[in-house]
């Protein structure tokens, strides 16, 4: 393979760590639009995130196994096929206003970028001389902090029109009057999402015809017969007491995640009185607060304790939430912009704990901590329904107490004196 190939598919490869970073960072536009759009109660416009992370959690197993037969070349493909024909079912599905048709559009997105996520990460090291693995794969994962920003940017600005109606001029439309507003405002996500399948088709058909070397792991090609099946291999991994306390605390810190982001606009409309784009640009704001927070406590860690710092931004996240939670105007936003910043370090700093210490077992302790990220699916309908109930400042209490149990974690760690950051999300 020339060096000119070589480039050529390592930009290919990086540009899916943009796209899948692109559609996970639209959630938080398309829960208060499709809400709007769909007539729908906070609980169940959470449910976007629940179609997104349960896809998550289902499919990186069956992707594996893909793999296994295929290559990662074809689960790359199967990926980028998944993605861009979920992304095009966004048309239709706008055009009827069908929540659960969204909701499988969604999942069919998620499906995909499951498959590329458990590739990208390995394939992205294999591709040059190895001494560069790491610095390749630290840049690869830049590209989806420029896409978080970049999705709730655009996204505010092209699917968001700014117009919310309230519950009385609902009523004091006609039904037609109604339709035409609901149907207009479901309409806007036809072509940003017709362009997005329309690019990740054009990076597949370019991935096929582009040659990727063959990566030849460790062990290939040999038969291991296990005594045990993958349920008890699970069952036996889990009585790691730091592994099942890990894959805890990455399933509360990925929840608190998920709800800090995806009702980051609704708070700042109900709370401090925006409207709907403005509040996409304070989102875009807060998400490059995160990227920010990756790169500081990257750099305070050369002088800090990486478990120390876990349980101090962990605790600064529940002070900065109570905040938002309790003081009105825009404070309480620029507090939850706080909250992205602080919980940066997080899914890194947790994962590298879990696996501490696992030896031979930590490809499927790893296994067991990215699965945790279900927790993105299970909180954001809770925190919806308490909103529902309550309001949104209370709802924001859920990922207080996920942060909580973060912090709980990072003080029952504090003996541990050196964590390998290694893992981003």
């Amino acid at each position: 393979m020339t060096k000119n190939n070589n480039l050529f598919a390592v930009a290919l490869i990086t540009s899916l760590f943009f796209i899948w970073g692109f559609a996970l960072n639209l959630n938080p536009i398309l829960i208060p639009h499709l809400k709007k759009a769909c007539q729908l109660s906070d609980l169940q416009s959470s449910l976007v995130d629940s179609a997104s992370y349960i896809a998550y959690f289902l499919l990186p197993i069956p992707a594996a196994q893909f793999m296994k037969r295929y290559g990662y070349k074809g689960g790359i493909l199967l990926g980028l096929i998944l993605f861009s024909a979920g992304a095009f079912l966004f048309y239709p599905a706008s055009i009827v206003r069908n929540y659960a048709f969204f909701l499988g559009a969604l999942f069919i997105i998620f499906s995909g970028a499951a498959f590329l996520e458990t590739a990208a990460n390995p394939y992205i090291t294999a591709l040059g001389d190895p001494e560069g693995a790491t610095q390749r794969i630290n840049f690869a994962q830049m590209f989806n902090g420029f896409a978080a920003v970049a999705a709730s940017y655009i996204g505010g600005h092209v699917i968001l029109s700014g117009k919310t109606l309230s519950p009385q001029q609902e009523a004091a439309m006609s039904t037609e009057q109604l339709n035409t507003y609901l149907s207009k405002e479901a309409s806007s996500v036809q072509l940003p999402f017709i362009i997005i399948g329309g690019v990740v088709l054009i990076v597949a058909i370019l991935l096929y015809r582009t040659h990727l070397p063959q990566i030849v792991e460790e062990g290939e090609g040999q038969e291991h017969h296990e005594s045990l099946s993958l349920f008890q291999r699970t069952v036996a991994l889990l009585k790691e007491k730091q592994l099942r306390f890990g894959v805890f605390a990455q399933f509360f810190y990925v929840g608190a995640q998920a709800c800090v982001g995806s009702f980051f606009i609704r708070f700042s409309e109900r709370v401090a009185g925006m409207n709907e784009t403005l509040a996409s640009n304070y989102l875009a704001v807060a998400l490059f607060a995160f990227m920010a927070g990756r790169l500081v406590g990257t750099f305070l860690m050369t002088f800090i304790n990486p478990v120390k710092l876990l349980a101090i931004f962990g605790i600064t996240n529940v002070i900065l939430i109570a905040v938002s939670v309790f003081l009105h105007g825009k404070f309480p936003v620029f507090a939850l912009i706080g909250v992205e910043f602080f919980m940066s370090i997080m899914f890194p700093t947790i994962f590298s704990l879990s696996i501490r210490g696992l030896g031979a077992k930590t490809k499927e302790g790893s296994s067991l901590v990215i699965m945790a990220i279900v927790g993105g699916a299970v909180f954001p309908p809770i925190m919806g329904r308490l909103s529902d109930l309550t309001n949104i400042q209370i709802a924001y209490l859920v990922p207080a107490a996920c942060f909580l149990f973060v912090f709980y974690f990072a003080i029952k760690n504090l003996k541990v004196k050196e964590v390998k950051i290694s893992v981003s999300h």
